[in-house]
């Protein structure tokens, strides 16, 4: 019992999702059509439908690193934005289900775990791309994609334009503005960097004057 068993069960499950969502009823269904028992359905999903999603969105992570890796460009605007676009098009074949998730995401009592696959997607995204950031810098990147491909999702999920013309046309409206942000950031702090430590000189104003 492994991993070829659960993504077997989880793409029987997909098909049932557009009539059930994201339920017991679409595990359930899609534990029989893989030819699972009951056991081995609940000891790979342990938590039901919200395992379910969460298989879901790990295996459209893995499906972008795949289609990332093939030919990644050269500059860091580019390998993000093909990063996000190669993600949301490894969900095209499962859009409503795609947006099931969403809403079952959106739930308050599921926000927890929406922000728990939202970090692991776009920190893959950025590993994806060959960062490798440690520092402050690392949930900074990651903060801002996380607005970009949520936005570009919500958006691609109501897109009916040709090819989803309209989808990448916002995605690079956004990823612009986040660079615009990325540079401001980076002329701010190059200032900083040259001014005296605000720090050292409360300390010094606040140490005793010599007798």
């Amino acid at each position: 019992m492994g991993s070829d068993l659960a993504d077997a069960i989880l793409f029987e499950a997909l098909k049932a999702v557009p009539f059930a969502g994201f339920s017991e009823a679409s595990l359930s269904a899609g534990g029989q059509k893989a030819g699972a028992t009951p056991a081995e359905v609940t000891a790979l999903f342990p938590a039901g439908a919200a395992s379910l999603i969460e298989r879901f969105s790990a295996w459209a992570d893995a499906e972008m690193e795949l289609r990332l890796a093939s030919a990644p460009p050269e500059r860091v605007r580019d390998r993000i934005a093909l990063a996000v676009r190669s993600r949301i098009e490894a969900l095209l074949p499962y859009k409503e289900a795609a947006r099931r998730a969403s809403a079952f995401l959106a739930l308050p009592s599921n926000a927890a775990l929406a922000a728990r696959l939202l970090f692991r997607s776009v920190d893959a995204m950025w590993r994806a791309t060959g960062d490798r950031t440690s520092d402050f810098n690392y949930y900074t990147k990651r903060a801002l994609l996380a607005g970009v491909y949520g936005s570009t999702l919500l958006y691609w999920l109501s897109d009916s334009s040709d090819g989803n013309a309209d989808s990448w046309r916002f995605l690079g409206q956004r990823i612009d503005n986040v660079m615009q942000i990325q540079k401001a950031r980076g002329a701010v702090e190059k200032v900083a960097a040259g001014l005296p430590d605000p720090f050292g000189i409360l300390a010094a104003m606040r140490a005793p004057r010599p007798r």
